[in-house]
């Protein structure tokens, strides 16, 4: 099998923090696909055009248009159904329309025609996990450990069982990767129990606290049925009396010798037949998918000037680091001929036109830019008639304007002149901007008078000089502003230009 290079994208909101849940997930990806000799890459909120993407947490926003340039599995970990996980109808018509791989067929009435079209794969042991550096189950500092959102579901599970005398862990804020996993490693135990009525169990959390060589001990309801694998890898507690078995049992040397049992059978299933047929599946689709995309540059119609964690989805992103992760490495501060077209940073390649641009984007970018004129006249270059250039800076007499070192200037509410009133000053002549929008932000980004301002936002309209302004421009420019060169067309007759009268002064 020809295999094509694997991409894992995470989903992220900016600032959404439990989105580095799906780490442990994707890894196990990454670990199973690497395993038959396949390439994997992991990011975040960004795809590749070279590779077959698998999307986690696409219910968190994923813009639908990206599949058309990008050949995307999606990877669906949420509870769907009744009694289950609130999506948005977005979320449910992107996993209609498009391949989907799933952990439970519980989940594939709710979006699937056909299920026999949906791949399911298990999460099972993690060797990259190995407990070797963990603590005795019998010496660990941490009864037991919970970890995952709360709601009044599982406040209520958690109070029942510390009703038996034991006590139960939880942080004081979310905690991910190799951070909580130390304290699993600390726990003689996890306690799982489940958020939604759905009751599915949460095989995507147990299975990386097993690898971890921490037992894990579950609610289990009439509505929940695990994978065989777990039905002899974790404690089940009794519906009617969750309490009894802590009372009973926990933290007993029984107990303890069980629970490595336990643990070291979990070790010796392999779930690879599965992820073979997924890896099989992927590259038909991969190859499938390129007969349809076609083979030109990607013409985008909005530009976001920066990358990193400000990455918009969709977007061009742009940046002059490499380390930001852009979509595209370029600096829009030196001279640019338009049209452009270049390699993007993931695959594919990029095409940028003067007047093709609908909006741009630059949120504390233009104080760190060595040449701004130069940035200016590009972006006027970039976009159409009517497009909107929005700006986020600092102001200049806020605490803010000069708090970063890279800080090359601070502006104003007229820094702005030169490029809407004095534009000739710049070259321009046939187009200039207006302000179509002009707003004071305090230090909470948040709208305020002037005396408390931080920040300056506003949205520069691209417009098209009139007429008295261009012939200002002529006045006022070291030149004319263009004129023309008179010169006649070679294949103008030559009657066309002989005096009406030329043949009767012969």
């Amino acid at each position: 099998m020809n295999l094509p290079l694997v991409h894992l994208a995470i989903m992220q909101p900016v600032g959404y923090v439990h989105s580095l849940g799906f780490l442990d997930q994707a890894r196990y990806f990454r670990h199973q696909f690497r395993r038959m000799g396949a390439e994997v890459t992991i990011s975040k909120n960004r795809l590749r055009e070279d590779a077959v993407n698998f999307v986690f947490g696409a219910h968190l926003g994923f813009p639908a248009e990206w599949t058309r340039r990008h050949a995307c599995i999606f990877v669906n970990l949420e509870q769907l159904g009744h009694g289950g996980a609130k999506v948005s109808d977005d979320y449910l018509n992107l996993l209609r329309r498009n391949a989907v791989v799933d952990y439970d067929a519980a989940n594939l009435p709710s979006y699937a025609t056909d299920p026999a079209d949906v791949p399911l794969v298990p999460f099972l042991h993690a060797p990259y996990l190995r407990g070797d550096q963990s603590p005795a189950l019998e010496d660990r500092p941490i009864d037991l450990l919970f970890f995952g959102s709360m709601n009044p579901r599982r406040r209520a599970f958690l109070d029942q069982v510390e009703k038996s005398g034991v006590n139960v862990s939880t942080f004081d804020h979310a905690i991910y990767g190799a951070e909580r996993d130390h304290y699993i490693r600390q726990a003689r135990a996890v306690i799982n129990c489940h958020f939604y009525e759905s009751s599915r169990f949460e095989q995507a959390r147990a299975f990386h606290c097993l690898s971890l060589g921490t037992p894990v001990i579950s609610e289990r309801t009439a509505l929940t049925r695990p994978p065989a694998a777990f039905e002899d890898a974790v404690f089940w507690l009794d519906a009617a009396d969750p309490a009894a078995f802590f009372r009973q049992q926990f933290n007993q040397p029984a107990f303890f010798d069980e629970a490595r049992r336990r643990i070291a059978t979990f070790a010796r299933i392999d779930p690879i037949e599965a992820y073979a047929d997924l890896l099989a599946f992927a590259a038909g689709f991969h190859q499938a998918h390129a007969k349809t995309r076609g083979d030109g540059a990607w013409r985008p119609t909005r530009i976001n000037l920066g990358s990193g964690k400000d990455y918009k989805a969709g977007w061009l992103n742009i940046d002059i680091l490499e380390r930001a992760e852009p979509d595209l490495v370029l600096d829009l501060g030196q001279p640019v001929a338009l049209p452009l077209e270049l390699p993007g940073c993931r695959g594919g390649r990029v095409r940028l036109e003067a007047g093709s641009q609908e909006l741009v984007y630059a949120n504390n970018v233009l104080e760190h830019v060595p040449d701004l004129p130069l940035l200016m006249t590009n972006i006027l270059a970039l976009l159409k008639e009517g497009g909107q250039f929005q700006i986020e800076v600092p102001y200049e007499h806020a605490p803010t304007a000069w708090q970063d070192p890279t800080h090359l200037r601070a502006l104003n509410e007229n820094s702005w002149l030169y490029y809407t009133d004095w534009f000739w000053y710049l070259g321009w002549f046939e187009h200039r901007f207006e302000i179509a929008d002009f707003k004071w932000l305090d230090v909470q980004v948040k709208p305020c008078a002037k005396e408390q301002a931080a920040f300056m936002k506003l949205t520069l309209r691209k417009i098209a000089t009139t007429v008295r302004e261009r012939t200002v421009a002529r006045t006022m420019r070291p030149d004319f502003g263009g004129i023309d060169s008179d010169e006649i067309p070679d294949d103008l007759p030559v009657d066309a230009v002989l005096p009406a009268d030329a043949e009767a002064t012969h």
